[in-house]
C-alpha cells in the first residue's frame, strides 16, 4: 500500500471493477492519503482526519466491490455493515459500536494468521518432533544413543519423513476438543454486550477435554503445525498490533444508509431512524468502543457509506452526520455496453468463471461476441423494463441460458460446446420479451 500511488489504486480496481472513475478516485486519494498522514510529523498527524466518503448509486453498480477491493489492496481490517441493521440504544437488537468490535475481531484474525506464519519454520521442527515420537512409542530424550545418535532408530525415521516415505502410514493424535457447553446470555444492550469474558471465564471452569483423531502422517503434520505455531504466537502482540491496525488503517463499509435517513415530519419509525443516525454519530466522528481487547478509538478509521437514495437524499441525514462524510461520490447506472464489458473485462468476469467451472467437466466452452452482445442487451432490457439491479442481473441470465449445459455437463459427449447468439435468443428472448415472466426467472 505504501507504493501505491492514486493512479495506481485506479489501475489496481480497474482490473476488476468497470467504470464509476469518479468514486474510484475518491478511495484512491483516501487511502493514499493515509500513507500521507503517517509521514507527517507526530503533533500534527493526531489532527488530520479522515476524509469519510458516501457513495450514491443503484444496486449493482460497484460500490460494495470498490471498497472490497480497496480493502485487500491496503490489507486493511474491512467490515461490511448494512445501516437498516441497526437499532437505536434501548432497543432490541445490534447496536452501532459492534461493528467496531466486528473490525477488531477481523483484525485479530488477521494478525494472529500473520504471526502463525512467521513462526512456521520453528513450528515445523516442533511439529517433525511430536511425530516422531508418536512414529516411535517410548523413545524419550534419555534413552541410548542407539536410538538417538546418528544413524539412529530416530534419525533413520526422520530421514524417512522428510522424503515423504511415511506419509500414507496412520498415526494417532490427541487434539484439544474446543466445544463448550452452549448457552445464552441476555443484557440490555443486545448480543454483543453477553459478557465480553464469558468464554475465557468457562474455559478456565470446565476441564479441558481431549480427543483422538486418526489420520495420515501427511495430514497429521499438517495439523501440528497449525497448533504448534499458535502455541508460539504471542497473543500480548497480537492484541496490541491488531489494536493499532484497526485505529490506523480500519475500514468500515456502511451500506444502505439511506435506509436510515429520516424524510421531513419524522414520527414513528422515522425518529428510530434518526436515533440510529445519533447513535452512529460519535462513532463516524472519533470516539472509544469498548472491546474485549481493550478501548479501540475510532478518530483515524475511514468510513464509506453507500446507498441507492431512490427516496430519501443524502441531505436528509442529520446535519452532524452528513457533516462527517465530505466526500460524495455518484455512481452511473450501467448501460448495455458496460453490461459487455463486465462480462468480458475484469480479471473475475463472468464468462471467465463458467468457462472455468465447465473446464472441470472436461468442456471447453466458448462465446462468440455475438452471444456476449445478445446476454448484455437482455439484461439491460430486463433491467429498464423492471427493477434494475445493475449487474447482478448478469449472474441471473447466465445461470438460466446455461443451466441444462451445468445439470448435463458430466454426462456431455462432446467436449466442445459454442454458444452463439441464436442459441442465447432461443433460451432467453421469450423470457425476457415476457414482462410477467421475466419478473420471476431473470
Amino acid at each position: 500500500m505504501n507504493n501505491f500511488t492514486p493512479r495506481e489504486i485506479v489501475s489496481e480496481l480497474d482490473r476488476y471493477i468497470v467504470g464509476q472513475n469518479s468514486a474510484k478516485r475518491a478511495v484512491a486519494v483516501a487511502l493514499r492519503n493515509r500513507w500521507r498522514r503517517q509521514q507527517v510529523d507526530p503533533d500534527l498527524r493526531e489532527e488530520i482526519a479522515p476524509k469519510n466518503i458516501i457513495m450514491i448509486g443503484p444496486t449493482g453498480v460497484g460500490k460494495t466491490e470498490i471498497a472490497r477491493r480497496l480493502a485487500r489492496l491496503a490489507q486493511a481490517p474491512f467490515v461490511k455493515v448494512e445501516a437498516s441493521k441497526f437499532t437505536e440504544v434501548g432497543y432490541v437488537g445490534r447496536d452501532v459500536e459492534s461493528m467496531v468490535r466486528d473490525l477488531v475481531e477481523l483484525a485479530i484474525l488477521m494478525v494472529k494468521a500473520e504471526e502463525a506464519k512467521n513462526q512456521r519454520i520453528k513450528a515445523e521442527d516442533l511439529a517433525e518432533e511430536r511425530l516422531l515420537d508418536l512414529l516411535l512409542p517410548g523413545d524419550t530424550a534419555s534413552q541410548s544413543t542407539e536410538v538417538k545418535g546418528e544413524g539412529g532408530t530416530r534419525d533413520k525415521l526422520r530421514r524417512l519423513l522428510r522424503m515423504g516415505e511415511l506419509d500414507e502410514r496412520m498415526v494417532d493424535i490427541e487434539t484439544q476438543d474446543n466445544q463448550m457447553p452452549s448457552m445464552q446470555v441476555f443484557g440490555p444492550q443486545g448480543p454483543e454486550e453477553m459478557g465480553f469474558n464469558i468464554k475465557e471465564m468457562f474455559g478456565n471452569i470446565f476441564p479441558k477435554k481431549t480427543k483422538q483423531r486418526r489420520m495420515k502422517v501427511s495430514e497429521a503434520r499438517e495439523l501440528l503445525i497449525e497448533i504448534e505455531a499458535e502455541k508460539l504466537v504471542d497473543m500480548d502482540k497480537v492484541q496490541t498490533l491488531a489494536k493499532e491496525r484497526t485505529e490506523q488503517n480500519g475500514i468500515i463499509f456502511i451500506d444502505e444508509i439511506d435506509k436510515i435517513a429520516s424524510r421531513e415530519g419524522g414520527h414513528g419509525p422515522e425518529v428510530s431512524r434518526e436515533g440510529v443516525q445519533r447513535d452512529i454519530l460519535p462513532i463516524v466522528e472519533g470516539s472509544t468502543v469498548n472491546t474485549k481487547y481493550g478501548p479501540v478509538k475510532t478518530d483515524h478509521i475511514l468510513f464509506i457509506a453507500a446507498g441507492a437514495f431512490h427516496v430519501a437524499k443524502p441531505s436528509d441525514l442529520i446535519p452532524e452526520l452528513q457533516g462527517r462524510f465530505p466526500i460524495r461520490v455518484e455512481l452511473d447506472s450501467l448501460e448495455e455496453a458496460d453490461l459487455f464489458r463486465i462480462l468480458t473485462e475484469p480479471r473475475n468476469a463472468l464468462i471467465r468463471q463458467y468457462q472455468a467451472l465447465m473446464a472441470t467437466e472436461g468442456i471447453h466452452l466458448e462465446f462468440s461476441e455475438d452471444a456476449i452482445l445478445e446476454i448484455a442487451k437482455t439484461a439491460a432490457r430486463v433491467n429498464e423494463r423492471t427493477e434494475n439491479i445493475g449487474a447482478r442481473r448478469l449472474h441471473t441470465i447466465m445461470e438460466t441460458l446455461l443451466e441444462e449445459l451445468s445439470f448435463s455437463a458430466p454426462e456431455q459427449s462432446e467436449k466442445r460446446f459454442s454458444i452463439d447468439e441464436a442459441f442465447v435468443r432461443g433460451r432467453l428472448s421469450a423470457i425476457a420479451d415476457n414482462e410477467d415472466l421475466s419478473r420471476y426467472i431473470l
